[in-house]
Parts: structure tokens; C-alpha cells; sequence
């Protein structure tokens, strides 16, 4: 979802990602109750379920992009994944430089083009390369940034790089904390910290995050039986999985897979 961006909004918090692209103006963002002054050429990052809204922003013109974890985690996005900027705790705002606000400015437009066009077979992924630029041109300016920062002030965020890239080579097969901090070579705590700093999630729940977010992309988009899934995702007792799934998404395996076909509302969304 592409929008513009105009004046104030109200207080809100949204099952997906958000990136702000801001051409020009200033303001205020509030992201989890701490204040983040914005200027511009500015993008700005809000991962899934932050709370946030706007104040004193003035003369704004820009855009906002929605997008869902299916993207980072499907075709082209599974070769370079910058989902590790999506799971930071509190927003990632970034000034663009001078000489790329122009192909920037361009490139969100030829991405709002692509999302409202009819689609076809080839629409998914046209987006899915778009926002990845997106994604990993912010990457190179969050780099570019730290370059010169003391290695303290960046080892969480360091740190969470590597466990996300481990998370998705081994979250099939090991939830267990102590192997991510093992394999990173880490005491358990200091990996704990470092997450909790950084995501904003203790280690066991990021893990299970994962989990869950494959095992609804496979209710989705397969016909395997639940027991089938479980596996799958390294949760061989059905009954634990269905209970782990039901405490992340408010209803069942079955009952998840048959909203999501009919393209029924979640009970989340209902509650609302």
C-alpha cells in the first residue's frame, strides 16, 4: 500500500511494516511513546506492530509504503534479506543524501506505479525487487551512518544482524536459545540483552516468531495437513503447535486457513 503523506494522523498501531519517505518538510514522529524529529530527503522505518503518530509536521510532501513480512521472506527476498532492519526496536530514520533524493524520489513513484496497476502474474515479484532496493539502499545509508560510531554503540544492532541471518538457516530445526548463542559464539544473556536493546524481543519469542510466520505462509499457500506443518517448522506434537499458533494469531491452524482462503477478516482486525 502507497500513499501520500499529508498533515497529521492519529495515534496507531498496524499489523505490518511502514516505510515514510519524506521529499520534503519537517515534523515529529512518535514511535512506541519516544519523539523522533524527521527532516528531509528523510526514510523512516516502523516495524510491525509499533505504535506511532505524527505531530507539528509542516509543508510535507512524500509517500508512505505498507508492506507485510510475506515480502522479505519469498522469491527474490530470500536471497538478500534486510529483515533485520524490520525487527528493530523504535523507528530507523535515515537522511538521504542530497545526490539520491532525485533516483530516490523516482523509485518510490515507479513502485506506486507497479502497486496500482492491475495485476498479473509478474506483480508480486516487480513489487517484492522494488521495495527491496528500498530496503537495502536504507541498509547501505544505516552502515554508512555507523561507519564512524564506536563499535559499543553498534554491537546490538550488529549482533542482530547475524542472529536474524542464523534465525533463517536454522529456525526449522533448532529453537533452542542456546544454539543461536552458542553458534555466535555469546553468552546466552549478553545475546538476550543485545535483542532486547536491539528488537525489542527476548531471544525465544523472535524464534518463535519466525516459526509461526512459516507456518502461516504454509496454511496459506499449501495443502499439507496441520500435523504435516508442524513438522515442518520443527514442532513435531501437533497440540503444542496448535496452541503456539492459536496464542499468535487468536484462533486455530484450520480455522486460520479457512479465513485466509475465504479472505475473511482476522479476529484482531474484528476487534478493532
Amino acid at each position: 500500500m502507497i500513499e501520500d503523506e499529508t498533515g497529521c494522523r492519529m495515534e496507531q498501531r498496524q499489523d505490518f511494516h511502514t516505510l515514510f519517505w519524506l521529499r520534503s518538510g519537517t515534523g515529529r514522529q512518535i514511535i512506541d511513546g519516544k519523539p523522533l524529529e524527521v527532516g528531509s530527503p528523510t526514510l523512516t522505518l516502523v516495524g510491525r506492530g509499533q505504535v506511532y503518530r505524527y505531530e507539528n509536521m509542516r509543508d510535507v510532501d512524500g509517500a508512505i509504503i505498507s508492506f507485510g513480512d510475506d515480502l522479505l521472506y519469498e522469491g527474490s527476498a530470500v536471497r538478500v534479506n534486510p529483515v533485520w532492519l524490520v525487527g528493530r526496536y523504535g523507528a530507523q530514520s535515515v537522511s538521504v543524501p542530497a545526490e539520491d533524493a532525485a533516483r530516490m524520489d523516482r523509485l518510490v513513484d515507479i513502485l506506486a506505479a507497479e502497486a496500482q496497476r492491475p495485476p498479473d502474474a509478474l506483480s508480486a515479484e516487480a513489487q517484492r525487487h522494488l521495495l527491496l532496493t528500498l530496503l537495502l539502499w536504507i541498509q547501505r545509508y544505516c552502515d554508512d551512518a555507523r561507519a564512524g560510531e564506536a563499535l559499543s554503540e553498534d554491537g546490538d544492532a550488529w549482533l542482530h544482524r547475524r542472529f536474524v541471518e542464523l534465525l533463517e538457516r536454522d529456525f526449522a530445526r533448532r529453537h533452542d536459545v542456546d544454539h543461536y548463542a552458542d553458534t555466535l559464539r555469546v553468552p546466552a544473556p549478553l545475546l538476550a540483552r543485545a535483542l532486547s536493546n536491539s528488537a525489542g524481543r527476548p531471544t525465544k519469542a523472535l524464534i518463535m516468531d519466525r516459526v509461526m510466520l512459516e507456518a502461516s505462509r504454509l496454511l496459506r499457500f499449501t495443502d499439507l495437513q496441520i500435523g504435516e506443518i508442524a513438522s515442518r517448522v520443527g514442532l513435531r506434537n501437533q497440540f503444542y503447535f496448535s496452541r503456539a499458533f492459536k496464542q499468535r494469531y487468536g484462533e486455530s491452524p484450520q480455522a486460520y486457513r479457512t479465513r485466509v482462503r475465504d479472505g475473511s477478516p482476522s479476529p484482531e482486525t474484528e476487534a478493532e
